[in-house]
């Protein structure tokens, strides 16, 4: 019988709750008066899982500008007060962690360490994954960079070979493979489109979970 996973990384964002299209609508809004004109549907598929301040960095350079000041500032505020009133988690994940009780989970997410704790706390998911949450503010680069894996698997003390990341973007699974992992891809999100998970095949997932209650059979079934 194949031993079940010392560790389970999840992403937070479109992985244990649904914000994805929340936070991108916000960003659409906002760069929109600088010129940048996409929609949320193509912000979504070319940055999530990249943290904010790398995508305003793109976004600007791309302008050929700096970042205007307290941009990210507003942006940070926006979001918050859009989670604290419409965030979800994704449906059945406290089911799903509750199945993979006994084995350790921790969070590893591009969101600021303070609205990362907002999120886990408002749906509930903080004390599945407490102290273990660790956001991308914590290490010198963001996601695709394996940083905030490395440093998630050395803080709770587990070889990077033994941990199993549970992740929605193909920058995320690029990642955490990139840091020696196995990687799952979830598509259950309310950004998934019908190609993200060939997108995060594409990108080195192990196995495509399109649904929270098929997790836990697949995490320790561990094939």
């Amino acid at each position: 019988m194949v031993p079940p996973p010392a560790l389970v990384i999840f992403d937070c964002d479109g992985v244990l709750v649904d914000s994805e299209v929340l936070e991108h609508a916000v960003d659409a809004e906002l760069l929109a008066p600088y010129g940048y004109l996409a929609t949320v549907d193509e912000l979504i598929d070319r940055f999530v899982g990249i943290a904010r301040r790398d995508m305003y960095a793109t976004v600007f350079g791309g302008l050929g500008c700096e970042v205007p000041p307290g941009l990210l500032e507003e942006r940070e505020r926006q979001v918050w007060d859009r989670c604290v009133s419409d965030l979800t988690a994704i449906a059945g994940v406290h089911a799903a962690l509750d199945g993979l009780a006994g084995i350790r989970k921790c969070v590893a997410s591009s969101s600021t360490p303070e609205k990362l704790a907002m999120k886990l706390q408002s749906t509930g998911l903080t004390p599945y994954f407490s102290p273990h949450i660790f956001s991308t503010a914590l290490v010198a680069r963001g996601k695709p960079a394996p940083d905030i894996y490395l440093h998630a698997a050395r803080t709770v003390g587990v070889p990077a070979a033994d941990c199993i990341v549970i992740e929605d973007s193909p920058h995320g699974v690029a990642g955490a493979r990139a840091a020696g992992m196995t990687v799952y891809g979830f598509t259950g999100g309310g950004h998934a489109t019908p190609a993200l998970g060939a997108s995060l095949k594409a990108a080195g997932a192990r196995h495509v979970v399109g649904a929270m209650p098929d997790l836990p059979r697949l995490l320790l079934a561990h094939d």
